[in-house]
Protein backbone atom coordinates (compact mmCIF):
# COMPACT_ATOMS: atom_id res chain seq x y z
CA UNK A 1 0.00 0.00 0.00
CA UNK A 2 0.87 3.50 -0.32
CA UNK A 3 0.99 6.38 1.55
CA UNK A 4 1.96 10.14 0.74
CA UNK A 5 3.41 12.50 3.70
CA UNK A 6 1.26 15.33 4.83
CA UNK A 7 3.85 16.42 6.84
CA UNK A 8 6.86 16.33 9.39
CA UNK A 9 4.28 15.18 12.52
CA UNK A 10 3.86 11.69 11.07
CA UNK A 11 0.36 12.35 9.37
CA UNK A 12 -0.12 10.38 6.34
CA UNK A 13 -2.70 9.97 3.35
CA UNK A 14 -3.25 6.36 2.32
CA UNK A 15 -6.24 4.83 0.55
CA UNK A 16 -8.85 2.89 2.52
CA UNK A 17 -10.02 -0.30 0.68
CA UNK A 18 -12.65 -3.01 2.17
CA UNK A 19 -10.35 -5.26 3.90
CA UNK A 20 -9.97 -2.29 6.29
CA UNK A 21 -13.41 -2.39 7.13
CA UNK A 22 -12.87 -3.03 10.87
CA UNK A 23 -10.29 -0.18 11.33
CA UNK A 24 -12.29 1.69 9.82
CA UNK A 25 -15.70 0.48 12.35
CA UNK A 26 -13.40 0.94 15.40
CA UNK A 27 -11.90 4.76 13.88
CA UNK A 28 -16.10 5.83 13.60
CA UNK A 29 -16.38 4.59 16.74
CA UNK A 30 -13.96 7.31 18.13
CA UNK A 31 -15.34 9.87 15.33
CA UNK A 32 -19.11 8.95 15.76
CA UNK A 33 -20.10 12.08 18.20
CA UNK A 34 -18.24 14.56 16.22
CA UNK A 35 -18.94 13.66 12.86
CA UNK A 36 -22.61 12.89 13.18
CA UNK A 37 -23.53 15.83 14.42
CA UNK A 38 -22.80 17.10 10.58
CA UNK A 39 -22.87 13.87 8.21
CA UNK A 40 -24.34 11.22 7.62
CA UNK A 41 -21.29 8.86 7.32
CA UNK A 42 -20.59 8.13 11.18
CA UNK A 43 -24.33 6.82 11.38
CA UNK A 44 -24.26 4.95 8.07
CA UNK A 45 -20.94 2.96 9.66
CA UNK A 46 -22.41 1.59 12.92
CA UNK A 47 -21.19 -2.48 12.19
CA UNK A 48 -18.80 -4.57 10.34
CA UNK A 49 -21.22 -5.41 7.21
CA UNK A 50 -21.76 -1.20 6.62
CA UNK A 51 -18.38 -0.86 7.01
CA UNK A 52 -17.48 -2.93 4.62
CA UNK A 53 -20.35 -1.96 2.55
CA UNK A 54 -19.34 1.80 2.21
CA UNK A 55 -15.57 0.62 1.95
CA UNK A 56 -17.12 -1.32 -1.74
CA UNK A 57 -18.71 1.45 -2.35
CA UNK A 58 -15.95 3.69 -2.87
CA UNK A 59 -13.71 1.01 -4.76
CA UNK A 60 -17.17 0.45 -7.23
CA UNK A 61 -16.70 4.79 -7.51
CA UNK A 62 -12.93 4.56 -7.91
CA UNK A 63 -13.30 1.50 -10.40
CA UNK A 64 -15.67 3.61 -12.27
CA UNK A 65 -13.46 6.86 -11.77
CA UNK A 66 -16.30 8.69 -9.84
CA UNK A 67 -15.37 8.69 -6.53
CA UNK A 68 -12.40 7.77 -4.17
CA UNK A 69 -11.94 7.76 -0.45
CA UNK A 70 -8.61 8.10 1.83
CA UNK A 71 -7.97 7.58 5.28
CA UNK A 72 -5.40 10.49 7.44
CA UNK A 73 -3.45 8.20 9.58
CA UNK A 74 -1.45 10.17 12.45
CA UNK A 75 1.36 7.85 13.68
CA UNK A 76 0.01 4.97 11.93
CA UNK A 77 -3.40 5.38 13.36
CA UNK A 78 -6.49 6.13 11.16
CA UNK A 79 -8.08 9.65 12.41
CA UNK A 80 -10.54 10.66 10.21
CA UNK A 81 -10.28 10.41 5.83
CA UNK A 82 -10.63 13.18 2.72
CA UNK A 83 -12.70 11.60 -0.17
CA UNK A 84 -14.23 12.56 -3.61
CA UNK A 85 -17.88 12.57 -2.96
CA UNK A 86 -18.09 13.23 -6.56
CA UNK A 87 -16.22 13.02 -9.40
CA UNK A 88 -17.38 13.90 -12.78
CA UNK A 89 -13.85 13.63 -15.01
CA UNK A 90 -15.83 14.66 -18.42
CA UNK A 91 -17.26 17.87 -16.97
CA UNK A 92 -14.19 18.76 -14.75
CA UNK A 93 -16.32 19.10 -11.43
CA UNK A 94 -16.08 17.24 -8.34
CA UNK A 95 -16.71 17.45 -4.56
CA UNK A 96 -14.15 17.00 -1.28
CA UNK A 97 -15.76 15.53 1.95
CA UNK A 98 -14.23 15.17 5.02
CA UNK A 99 -14.07 14.38 8.47
CA UNK A 100 -12.26 13.35 11.47
CA UNK A 101 -11.96 11.83 15.03
CA UNK A 102 -11.93 14.67 18.08
CA UNK A 103 -8.49 13.94 19.21
CA UNK A 104 -6.56 14.81 16.01
CA UNK A 105 -8.36 18.46 15.49
CA UNK A 106 -6.12 21.12 15.67
CA UNK A 107 -3.54 20.13 14.28
CA UNK A 108 -4.30 21.10 10.01
CA UNK A 109 -4.89 17.61 8.96
CA UNK A 110 -7.89 18.03 7.07
CA UNK A 111 -6.73 21.31 5.27
CA UNK A 112 -3.40 19.22 4.55
CA UNK A 113 -5.22 16.52 3.06
CA UNK A 114 -7.67 18.63 1.13
CA UNK A 115 -4.37 20.37 -0.72
CA UNK A 116 -3.52 17.05 -1.80
CA UNK A 117 -6.69 16.20 -2.90
CA UNK A 118 -7.37 19.12 -4.86
CA UNK A 119 -3.75 19.20 -6.02
CA UNK A 120 -4.42 15.87 -7.75
CA UNK A 121 -7.61 16.69 -9.11
CA UNK A 122 -6.07 19.99 -10.78
CA UNK A 123 -2.56 18.89 -11.73
CA UNK A 124 -2.95 14.88 -12.70
CA UNK A 125 -6.57 15.27 -13.88
CA UNK A 126 -7.46 18.06 -15.37
CA UNK A 127 -10.14 19.32 -12.60
CA UNK A 128 -11.98 22.42 -13.69
CA UNK A 129 -14.04 23.01 -10.14
CA UNK A 130 -13.47 21.59 -6.93
CA UNK A 131 -16.59 22.01 -4.66
CA UNK A 132 -16.25 21.84 -0.64
CA UNK A 133 -20.06 21.87 0.38
CA UNK A 134 -20.44 22.29 4.41
CA UNK A 135 -23.60 22.49 6.94
CA UNK A 136 -24.07 26.56 7.16
CA UNK A 137 -23.80 26.13 10.88
CA UNK A 138 -20.47 23.83 10.45
CA UNK A 139 -17.64 26.48 11.62
CA UNK A 140 -14.46 24.56 11.44
CA UNK A 141 -15.38 23.37 7.89
CA UNK A 142 -16.38 26.80 6.48
CA UNK A 143 -12.91 27.75 7.96
CA UNK A 144 -10.84 25.11 5.84
CA UNK A 145 -12.54 26.18 2.76
CA UNK A 146 -11.61 29.58 3.47
CA UNK A 147 -8.04 28.47 4.28
CA UNK A 148 -8.11 26.61 0.98
CA UNK A 149 -8.76 29.42 -1.26
CA UNK A 150 -11.89 28.64 -1.99
CA UNK A 151 -14.86 31.16 -2.88
CA UNK A 152 -18.52 31.55 -1.65
CA UNK A 153 -20.80 30.60 -4.19
CA UNK A 154 -23.63 30.51 -2.21
CA UNK A 155 -26.03 28.69 0.29
CA UNK A 156 -28.49 26.31 -0.34
CA UNK A 157 -31.61 27.11 2.20
CA UNK A 158 -32.66 23.98 4.07
CA UNK A 159 -30.53 21.79 1.52
CA UNK A 160 -30.62 18.66 3.46
CA UNK A 161 -32.40 16.84 6.26
CA UNK A 162 -30.00 15.33 8.55
CA UNK A 163 -31.09 13.96 12.29
CA UNK A 164 -34.57 14.82 11.41
CA UNK A 165 -33.85 18.48 11.14
CA UNK A 166 -33.70 20.97 8.06
CA UNK A 167 -29.91 22.21 7.24
CA UNK A 168 -28.71 24.74 4.79
CA UNK A 169 -25.72 24.20 3.08
CA UNK A 170 -22.69 26.38 1.68
CA UNK A 171 -21.07 25.95 -1.26
CA UNK A 172 -17.37 26.32 -1.93
CA UNK A 173 -15.49 26.42 -4.58
CA UNK A 174 -11.60 26.90 -6.35
CA UNK A 175 -10.87 26.89 -9.94
CA UNK A 176 -8.31 25.24 -11.60
CA UNK A 177 -7.03 28.78 -12.83
CA UNK A 178 -7.50 30.16 -9.33
CA UNK A 179 -5.35 26.84 -7.70
CA UNK A 180 -2.82 27.02 -9.85
CA UNK A 181 -2.03 31.08 -8.85
CA UNK A 182 -1.95 29.58 -5.60
CA UNK A 183 -0.11 26.83 -6.22
CA UNK A 184 2.31 28.12 -8.70
CA UNK A 185 2.02 25.60 -10.98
Amino acid sequence: MFAVSLGDDGAQLCPLEVWQAEELLAHMDRARELVDAWIPLASSVTDLDSARALLQRYAEKQAADTGRLYGIRLDGVLVGGVLFRIFDAESGNCEIGVWLEPAAQGRGLITRAAERLIDWAVHERGMHRVEWVASAANTRSIAVAKRLGMSRDGVMRQSYVHRGVRHDSEIWSVLAPEWRARTGR
